[in-house]
């Protein structure tokens, strides 16, 4: 290829790309799938790493987060970002349009905007000639934070404009404003990920958003399910929208993904019953919302209205009602999850918060309790927000009487009485029978779903039956279901029944590496159970490894690893296993997958350099040669990535030289993880 050919290439692959993270990401709509996405990333990817003077900070392969930075630079905005003054009810709205009302009789005949009011963070994107420049917080209004690199991983942001079929011109410069958020259904997915690894869990999207634009390392700001909205234009050279609504249309035809359940209205009345309207939905938004902005739709009106203080006059947030309420904390119950994970929640005396009555409200973890000092018997705070579950916030300290009993973590699982175990550095503590009845059905609705040993008829309803009606002790007992007894349950007829026992039958064929999912290890999903089924062949092989080697696995580190080895020595497990086994379900790992299609690595050479920390040096080889790379000796123009340990040679000083991509043993093990998860 010549270099005009090559570079073609890149520009139409970095397009393309563009216009399908766009439609997977804000339009929710894909026309590919994410095999065919893979492979022109990884063609991008490719083209850029041996041809590195086509890379540009708007290819969409610059989304992964780069090196730990030492802190955040202030910047300064182009003009204030303003707040917003308040109204708490439909009389407030109305005294604020009488105060503008008399300060230019234009208003009486304006249109208004009712959009909703995100609980997220703001930020400020700079674009100049199309191309994501800088990224900053709101901070005081008048400088924020260069979070640019954090910004980059986010992927509704545009890194390049216009995403959309747009046909005007592209200003030269762009200043967008917007919020960062977490979608509810994301940061629920997010804190059971959390739990079930036994990390941390978050109270509340918009802290956790917060938090994660912040880091001083961006790969791990890139591993938060990080959204955005845009409401606003800052700043822009030319005349390119002279109404609020306007603006709106003109981001969206841009590609910004914009706020929805905006309305335009004729009347201060109308606005306000738009605005009353909103505060009936918001449950059924799908994020974070306290409040709804109404502002002047005319911009040249509401900006020649000036601002009172630090908030511009031609708009106004009319505050959501509070969902923060107190009730009595009567007790503390705890839940057992298919993990094993032991989860405290709160007994509630019913209180009624954003129009549910609410008698039980999660703790998060036994951590929390302890660090709120919340104990039984306490008065405390509690909020709902959209369709997050209720939370305890904490106790209302003023209203203890010294009757209140401080809580002590269970030594024992309450479902089985089996020792509760807590590994060293995690916040949860763990049953690991998993025979344990509580566990069981949950253990049962994952093992038979779709990314595990997919048995169709099996849904958790029927797994609660036949775990009530005593048919199943565990999930091997799956296999030896009876026809005759399953006949005589209400419901299942002969169809039901021959259908279920063949789906279950079939499973027997599914790979090593779904039954290791289905096994519901702590710390295992799809991508470790893939890597440990090509190590270990099978199940004989894992149940014998120890600590030291499974670390030695692709993305496990030590705290899976012990998970792993203590679910495999517990002797309820082993006795599991030796029933798959004797049912004939014991996949075996085939010695090649050669045929299996391209590897994440095909056509990328590493090289090795220091003393590596989690693995050795042939441990890592044999990871990069697993996923279809080459590991060389010496460093040349045509390295892909130098790994680099402790104490690096003169490979590190010629890689940098040529400027090769280096990567820390954390950073090889992202690559896998972000090549894979596409």
């Amino acid at each position: 290829m010549t270099d005009e050919s090559i570079r073609t290439r890149v520009e139409q692959l970095k397009e393309e790309i563009r216009q399908h993270n766009y439609r997977y990401y804000v339009l929710d709509s894909p026309i590919i799938s994410d095999a065919e996405f893979d492979r022109l990333l990884r063609e991008l990817k490719d083209l850029e790493e041996q041809y590195p003077e086509y890379k540009s900070p708007d290819s969409p392969t610059q989304r992964v987060g780069g090196e730990p930075a030492e802190g955040f630079q202030r910047v300064p905005h182009p003009r204030p970002i303003l707040s917003l003054g308040n109204a708490f009810d439909a009389d407030d709205v109305r005294a604020w349009y009488e105060r503008i009302l008399k300060l230019d009789s234009r208003v009486q005949h304006a249109a208004f905007t009712v959009e909703p009011k995100l609980d997220g963070l703001t930020v400020v994107l700079h674009y100049q000639d199309g191309v994501f420049t800088l990224g900053a917080t709101r901070g005081d209004g008048e400088t924020g934070e260069d979070i640019t690199v954090n910004l980059r991983t986010v992927r509704s942001l545009p890194l390049r404009i216009p995403v959309a079929d747009y046909k005007g011109n592209i200003p030269g410069n762009l200043i967008v404003r917007g919020e960062a958020i977490i979608l509810l259904s994301d940061f629920e997915k997010l804190n059971q990920r959390l739990a079930a690894a036994g990390e941390r869990t978050y109270v509340n999207p918009r802290n956790t958003v917060s938090g994660a634009l912040r880091q001083l390392d961006s790969s791990l700001t890139a591993k938060r399910p990080i959204s955005l909205r845009c409401y606003a234009i800052v700043e822009v050279d030319g005349a390119v929208a002279n109404t609020q609504s306007g603006a709106l249309e003109l981001l969206g035809k841009l590609g910004f993904p914009v706020v929805e359940y905006v309305s335009l209205c004729n009347s201060i009345e109308e606005t306000i019953s738009a605005a009353e309207d909103m505060v009936q939905i918001r449950e059924s938004m799908p994020y974070e919302a306290d409040g709804v902005v109404i502002k002047i739709d005319d911009l040249q009106l509401s900006e020649s209205l000036g601002v009172v203080g630090k908030d511009p006059r031609g708009a106004i947030a009319f505050k959501f009602p509070a969902q923060i309420v107190t009730t009595q904390l009567e007790n503390i119950g705890i839940n057992v999850g298919r993990t094993g994970v032991i989860t405290p929640f709160a007994m509630l005396e019913p209180v009624e918060v954003g129009g549910v009555t609410v008698r039980q409200a999660t703790l998060h973890n036994f951590d929390y309790i302890e660090e709120k000092d919340i104990r039984i018997g306490d008065r405390v705070l509690l909020k709902r927000a959209g369709d997050v579950i209720p939370y305890v916030i904490g106790p209302v300290l003023d209203a203890r009487s010294g009757n209140e009993v401080p809580y002590s973590i269970p030594k024992r699982c309450p479902s089985c009485g089996a020792p509760l175990e807590r590994v060293e550095g995690e916040v949860g503590v763990y049953c690991v029978n998993a025979a344990c009845p509580e566990q069981l059905i949950r253990n049962v609705e994952h093992f038979v779903s779709r990314s595990a040993m997919d048995i169709e008829g099996m849904g958790i309803k029927v797994a609660a039956l036949l775990v009530e009606k005593g048919f199943i002790k565990d999930v091997a007992d799956l296999y030896t279901l009876d026809r005759n007894a399953l006949l005589k349950l209400e419901g299942f007829g002969e169809k039901r029944v021959d259908n279920l026992l063949e789906s279950v039958e079939e499973s027997k064929n599914q790979s090593l590496a779904r039954l290791i999912n289905a096994l519901g290890i702590r710390g295992v999903g799809e991508v470790v159970a893939v890597d440990l089924a090509r190590r270990y062949k099978n199940l004989d092989a894992l149940s014998q490894a120890r600590i030291e080697a499974l670390e030695g696995v692709e993305g496990i580190g030590p705290n899976i690893a012990t998970a792993i080895f203590d679910w495999m020595q517990a002797p309820s497990n082993q006795i599991l296993l030796e029933k798959f086994k004797r049912e004939n379900v014991w996949p075996q790992e085939a010695e090649s997958d050669d045929d299996a299609g391209p590897k994440i690595f095909d056509g990328l050479t590493f090289v090795l350099t220091g003393t590596l920390q989690t693995m050795t040096r042939q441990d890592a080889k044999t990871l990069i040669e697993d996923h279809g790379g080459k590991v060389s000796s010496s460093v040349s123009k045509r390295t892909s990535y130098v790994v680099v340990g402790d104490s690096p040679g003169s490979k590190l000083q010629k890689a940098e030289s040529l400027d090769v991509p280096i990567l820390d043993e954390d950073g090889l093990l992202r690559l896998i993880y972000d090549r894979m998860e596409r």
